[in-house]
């Protein structure tokens, strides 16, 4: 349920609702908007009596939400989420991209890298410093070391850094030198790691798992948002197909979907989703490794920085043209 305040409300009727939430054994979450405050309820088995809420002081309607992810839905919050991360802002309708390798291998590298896509236009750099693979036996990052080489590639170039964390024990670190702590594909279920990400005063940028349908994706988010986190980014990466032309399906049609009926940012990782350089471009956000053939990891997906200086241009023409028309539908 979403009790919606009148406008004018004073903290005392804030106050007052928010007690008769807890009264029942249910979490309030208190929604500033632009336009209105509202009431976010949580944590009921089963319908909510409108009339209980509306009586109250300063109340002016109280809405049921249809949606098992509450908080993450359009009901809850109609308008769009914006989250800073370094200078820039997610979600304000601007192009933001993250690029970098998917592991911090050493030092000329990621410096080498963050360098060439800071020429490029890149607003935060990407890069593994914990890999979590899908062989034992492959390289599975530098671990601190590898944050600590993110640390200096951004004191270099300004741009903020996006790097995961694979669990509980490396997510205190990650949040340590990282703008925006990445929960990746195969841990968007793990619920533990996600109710630890939901109490960082960080961005969490959430893969989506690779089987995983769009309310699995949006209720592993609403884990996030239930502990307190609002600052949630979603990224689709490729699902689970009967493809065989590319390592996963990139799931374009997720991104209006999940517009519709979610308010949180959503970026596509087209890198891991077609596991192929020559189709990333298309698919708009790529992985860059100064010299990709001898990547440790992922390197057959990752572009060439000339490559991405190209790419950059093209996309954001594009959001200027998108902008453009959107701005004329106005």
């Amino acid at each position: 349920m979403v009790i919606v305040m009148k406008k004018g409300c004073t903290r005392e009727d804030l106050a007052r609702v928010t007690s008769a939430v807890e009264d029942l054994g249910l979490r309030a979450h208190v929604l500033p908007g632009v336009d209105r405050t509202a009431i976010g309820v949580t944590g009921n088995p089963g319908p909510l009596d409108p009339d209980a809420f509306e009586r109250l002081p300063g109340v002016a309607r109280a809405i049921p939400v249809s949606q098992p992810f509450k908080l993450a839905s359009r009901e809850m919050n109609p308008n769009d989420t914006v989250v800073r991360v370094g200078k820039r802002a997610i979600g304000d309708g601007g192009l933001f991209v993250i690029a970098g390798p998917c592991a911090v291998e050493n030092a000329d590298q990621i410096m080498e890298t963050a360098l060439a896509m800071k020429s490029a236009g890149a607003d935060a750099l990407r890069g593994g410093a914990f890999k979590p693979r899908s062989s034992p036996y492959s390289f599975q990052g530098l671990g601190k070391e590898g944050l600590i080489l993110l640390a200096k590639a951004r004191e270099a170039t300004g741009l903020p850094i996006v790097t995961e964390a694979v669990d509980q024990a490396t997510l205190g670190l990650v949040a340590e030198f990282a703008d925006v702590v990445q929960i990746g594909a195969r841990n968007m279920q793990n619920y533990e790691l996600l109710k630890r990400a939901g109490k960082l005063a960080k961005p969490v940028l959430l893969k989506r798992g690779m089987s995983a349908t769009l309310e699995d994706f949006l209720l592993a988010a609403e884990y996030v948002l239930a502990e307190g986190n609002p600052h949630v980014i979603l990224c689709e990466r490729g699902i689970r197909t009967f493809s065989h032309h590319n390592r996963y399906t990139l799931d374009l049609s997720v991104v209006p979907t999940a517009r519709e009926v979610c308010h949180l940012p959503i970026f596509v990782d087209p890198s891991h989703a077609t596991g192929r350089r020559e189709a990333v471009p298309a698919m708009a956000r790529a992985e860059f490794h100064p010299s990709p053939d001898e990547a440790l990891s992922d390197g057959r997906q990752a572009l060439r920085p000339q490559q991405g200086a190209e790419l950059f241009a093209q996309l954001r023409a594009i959001a200027a043209i998108v902008a453009r028309k959107a701005e004329a539908v106005r």
